[in-house]
């Protein structure tokens, strides 16, 4: 029976798009090359001062681009003069790449806060509206997340989660209730989205949701991933499909 889920769990998704050497990860090109491969598409979101949605995973610059600063700090008017790892390719605009994809493949579209307003989910949510295509949300904020659930419940919603042993930004306590999931009450998710070296455990089964691994980096780190989850998020490889085969 198909559910709103089915989408989400029945294909590999490829993380930040299926960048490689040549295509850098959440750029046009490895989204325009998961969409030849058939891949929905992990990606994540952030807003530029001016309160535009660009996709972008860090809050600083320097690691994907010669530039220093942070994101955050960003005119939509830089974008263009920015170089993605010595690539001709830039930082996309959020527009840009929803007019990329078109529908084509799923988008699993990961919030990156920098701020405590709810302003990037608001102009997400608005910007969906009009989108012809399957997509979910997902974020470590479970706040963010209830924001979807609140005001558009009809979009689907996933809670990131690990156990949290490289993250300083946040205290013992918090990391804590994160791991266990105990903000499920608060976010209301629809799937679980959890680290794949801190599974499977009995936090993420006893929800009884879906679960997504992330991110599986091989084929045997694959093969673990398809006993213990549902599905997976991958980069650097191509999954073998469910009949053996590749994309």
């Amino acid at each position: 029976m198909e559910t709103k889920t089915s989408w989400v769990l029945n294909r590999p998704i490829a993380h930040r798009g299926l960048h490689n050497f040549d295509f850098p990860e959440n750029s046009l090109p490895a989204f325009e090359n998961s969409v030849k491969h058939g891949f929905a598409i992990e990606l994540d979101v952030r807003l530029t001062d001016d309160q535009n949605i660009i996709v972008f995973h860090d809050d600083k610059l320097s690691r994907m681009t010669d530039c220093d600063g942070y994101v955050s700090n960003l005119k939509t008017s830089d974008l263009d003069q920015i170089r993605l790892l010595k690539t001709e390719y830039s930082i996309p605009t959020f527009e840009r790449v929803l007019e990329t994809v078109n529908g084509q493949v799923p988008l699993l579209i990961e919030i990156k806060k920098a701020e405590h307003s709810f302003v990037l989910e608001e102009k997400l949510t608005d910007m969906l509206k009009s989108y012809n295509g399957e997509f979910a949300v997902e974020s470590f904020d479970p706040f963010s997340i209830q924001f979807f659930y609140k005001n558009a419940p009809q979009i689907l919603r996933g809670q990131l989660a690990s156990y949290f042993h490289h993250v300083d930004d946040i205290s013992r306590r918090e990391k804590k209730r994160l791991k266990k999931l105990k903000y499920n009450d608060v976010s209301h998710p629809d799937f679980i989205a959890y680290k794949i070296s801190n599974l499977p455990n009995k936090y993420v089964t006893n929800t009884g949701l879906p679960v997504i691994a992330w991110t599986i980096k091989s084929e045997i780190a694959a093969q673990k991933a398809r006993e213990v989850c549902d599905n997976y998020i991958f980069e650097g490889f191509i999954p073998k499909l469910d009949d053996g085969t590749e994309a």
